[in-house]
């Protein structure tokens, strides 16, 4: 274990690197100064390519390196910005931002302990800048009570279930101020959800409301004992005319959320949805929208199917906002609710047997088979490698095979892969989510690995646009239908986050 009280020392510099041909170096300080304008711009892929060829001209300028490890950390490609910032370091020891971007980097992947070390390393240099101290601060909360946490923890087979021990019991009187929907029935003999109370819980949260605690808590706990009853693969049947819609990241957009089934219509028997992952965190409306997602699950168990996402999960929530917005707006009681809900949600769909959908990708070895697949032990935080963690997090890669994430997680993985993954499992066609695009979906892997993301202008600053796909079960070709984002209220989004992260 790291001692928290180790002494720092920065690095000495290298020897300075064979001269460059002066042409070359204007020419990289052109194109670092027209990514500049992109990153200012939120156009941070564009920004990437223009570092990138900066780099190519001039690979010994850390403000380089530096920059694109800053707007790789916008993309959440959090692995490359680890490996960028390292560079950085390495050409010039003292410059501070590359130990920020790397601190950066490894706090948003839950590495908190070597965020400190960054931090602490960049302190030497610069022991008197604000935000930097600010940083080192939060970070160091983050750590004590990571080892806090760490003392408390027990084995997960020992591990009592909050939702089976809950008491409800403190709610049971609603007080007469509560002018909200109320669920239909009683404590004693039970309550359950009817349409009357959607619609109304819809309006309630378009109103920046919250529902009763009671209904929220028995929500969760009727979602839970639902989803626990599933597979971590479910087959999902299409008839030949009926359609079937499926939806990407949300991220706690509601009101885009609401414009989707404004576009598309709500779940129903007649409509029915798959929601791949990422429901919470980043949007500042999550309590909003898993609580819609929830409540159209019970109203229509079976045509409305829900994804695991890799921020269904404690590592993200505690980071991106959800955490503290259920503190917020219900209780300290309700997260834990929420993390062995999360754990219970499936890991994958297939769709009339040749459609497979999951959250992130395709997997770290061959051989892979949806049986497999089915009887993956999901009931868990994500570990760090295997079936479960590719299905959260791996990505489609242009290069052949499988290579490292650029997230720090997971891995990339080729055409190939999916090739041979599909033709092994009698699919054909790989639906996923968990990364931004321009239009809202892209199509790759030889138009067989599809990804749909359906939160537009993406943290109010991508400025993409949202999608869903559509099948028709006599054929099962998508058909995609693209949309922009609608106003929301005044709330920004992080703003339920971790404080450290407003910096990044």
């Amino acid at each position: 274990m790291e001692d928290d009280n180790e002494v720092i020392e920065v690095p000495e510099a290298p020897p300075p690197p064979p001269p460059i041909d002066p042409a070359l170096v204007t020419e990289a300080e052109a194109a670092k100064d027209e990514a500049n304008k992109n990153f200012k711009a939120k156009h941070f892929a564009a920004a990437i390519e223009g570092y990138t060829r900066a780099i190519s001209l001039n690979p010994n300028n850390a403000i380089y390196w530096s920059n694109r490890a800053a707007a790789h950390i916008k993309l959440e490609n959090y692995g490359a910005a680890v490996a960028d910032a390292e560079k950085a370091t390495e050409l010039d020891p003292k410059y501070i931002k590359g130990y920020y971007r790397r601190g950066d980097a490894h706090f948003a992947l839950g590495k908190y302990k070597l965020a400190l070390k960054d931090l602490r390393t960049a302190a030497k240099v610069a022991p008197r800048d604000p935000d930097l101290r600010k940083k080192l601060a939060e970070c160091e909360k983050e750590v004590k009570r990571l080892r806090f946490e760490e003392a408390l923890a027990v084995p997960e087979s020992e591990a009592i279930s909050v939702l089976a021990t809950l008491d409800l019991s403190m709610y049971d009187n609603i007080e007469e101020s509560y002018t909200g929907p109320r669920m239909q029935g009683n404590p004693t003999d039970g309550y359950v959800i009817t349409e009357e109370f959607v619609e109304a819980m819809l309006e309630e949260f378009r109103q920046q409301k919250t529902i009763h605690k009671r209904f929220a808590f028995e929500i969760i706990r009727q979602a839970h004992t639902l989803f626990r009853s599933l597979p971590s693969l479910v087959d999902v049947t299409i008839p030949d005319d009926k359609h079937f819609t499926v939806c990407g990241d949300v991220h706690g957009q509601y009101f885009d959320l609401l414009n989707i089934w404004k576009i598309n219509g709500k779940p129903s028997p007649d409509n029915p949805y798959l929601f791949n992952g990422d429901f919470v965190d980043r949007g500042s409306f999550s309590c909003e929208v898993i609580f819609a997602l929830l409540a159209f699950k019970l109203l229509h168990p079976e045509h409305m199917h829900l994804t695991r996402g890799n921020h269904e999960s404690k590592s993200m929530n505690k980071v991106y906002g959800f955490d503290g917005e259920v503190k917020a707006k219900y209780n300290g009681s309700m997260v834990d609710c929420f993390r062995e809900l999360f754990c219970a949600l499936p890991l994958a769909y297939c769709l009339n047997g040749r459609v497979l959908v999951l959250h992130g990708g395709l997997f770290s070895q061959d051989g892979v088979t949806l049986e497999e697949i089915r009887k993956t032990n999901r009931f868990r935080e994500p570990p760090e490698d295997g079936v479960m963690c590719d299905a959260l997090w791996a990505d489609p890669s242009p290069v052949p095979g499988r290579t490292p994430s650029k997230r720090g997680v997971g891995l990339s993985f080729g055409a190939d892969v999916t090739r041979t993954f599909l033709d092994a499992n009698g699919l054909d066609l790989v639906v996923r989510s968990h990364e931004v695009k321009e239009e809202g979906y892209e199509v790759e892997h030889e138009g067989r690995l599809i990804t749909v993301f359906s939160a537009p202008n993406y943290c109010d600053q991508m400025g993409n646009k949202g999608a869903f796909v559509r099948f028709n079960g006599n054929d099962m070709v998508p058909h995609f239908t693209t949309f922009s984002a609608v106003p929301h209220p005044d709330v920004k989004p992080m703003a339920y986050a971790n404080s450290f992260l407003m910096g990044m």
